[in-house]
């Protein structure tokens, strides 16, 4: 009798495996939709970024992480900072990762 059961509960548990591979199927298909839709623009937007912090220069509009519009004064080689000019006469060092858009560019892409 308990060798009746044994081959029963094995039966149903193979039977319950093909059911998981529709799930299976549509975890990977949502994976691949959230790559898509999420992680590779902001993977390119990183880059994008990433180049801009590259190629500034002194007079470069910049805007900070924090909101702050002003202009590059001072790119400090060799440091993890920049200087930038917020007012006239006003200076601010701002690490160099947390400059991450020309406003200029920024009222284009609206």
């Amino acid at each position: 009798m308990t060798t009746l059961m044994i081959l029963q509960d094995a039966g149903a548990a193979t039977g319950g495996a093909g059911g998981m591979m529709p799930m299976l199927i549509m975890l990977a298909l949502m994976f691949v939709i959230m790559y898509f839709f999420m992680i590779k623009p902001q993977r390119k937007r990183q880059k994008e970024i990433q180049e801009f912090r590259n190629k500034l220069e002194i007079g470069t509009r910049v805007v900070t992480n924090g909101g702050i519009y002003g202009t590059v004064k001072d790119l400090n080689q060799g440091e993890a900072y920049i200087t930038i000019e917020i007012s006239k006469g006003v200076t601010i060092q701002v690490d160099r990762n947390y400059v991450f858009a020309d406003p200029n560019q920024m009222m284009q892409q609206r």
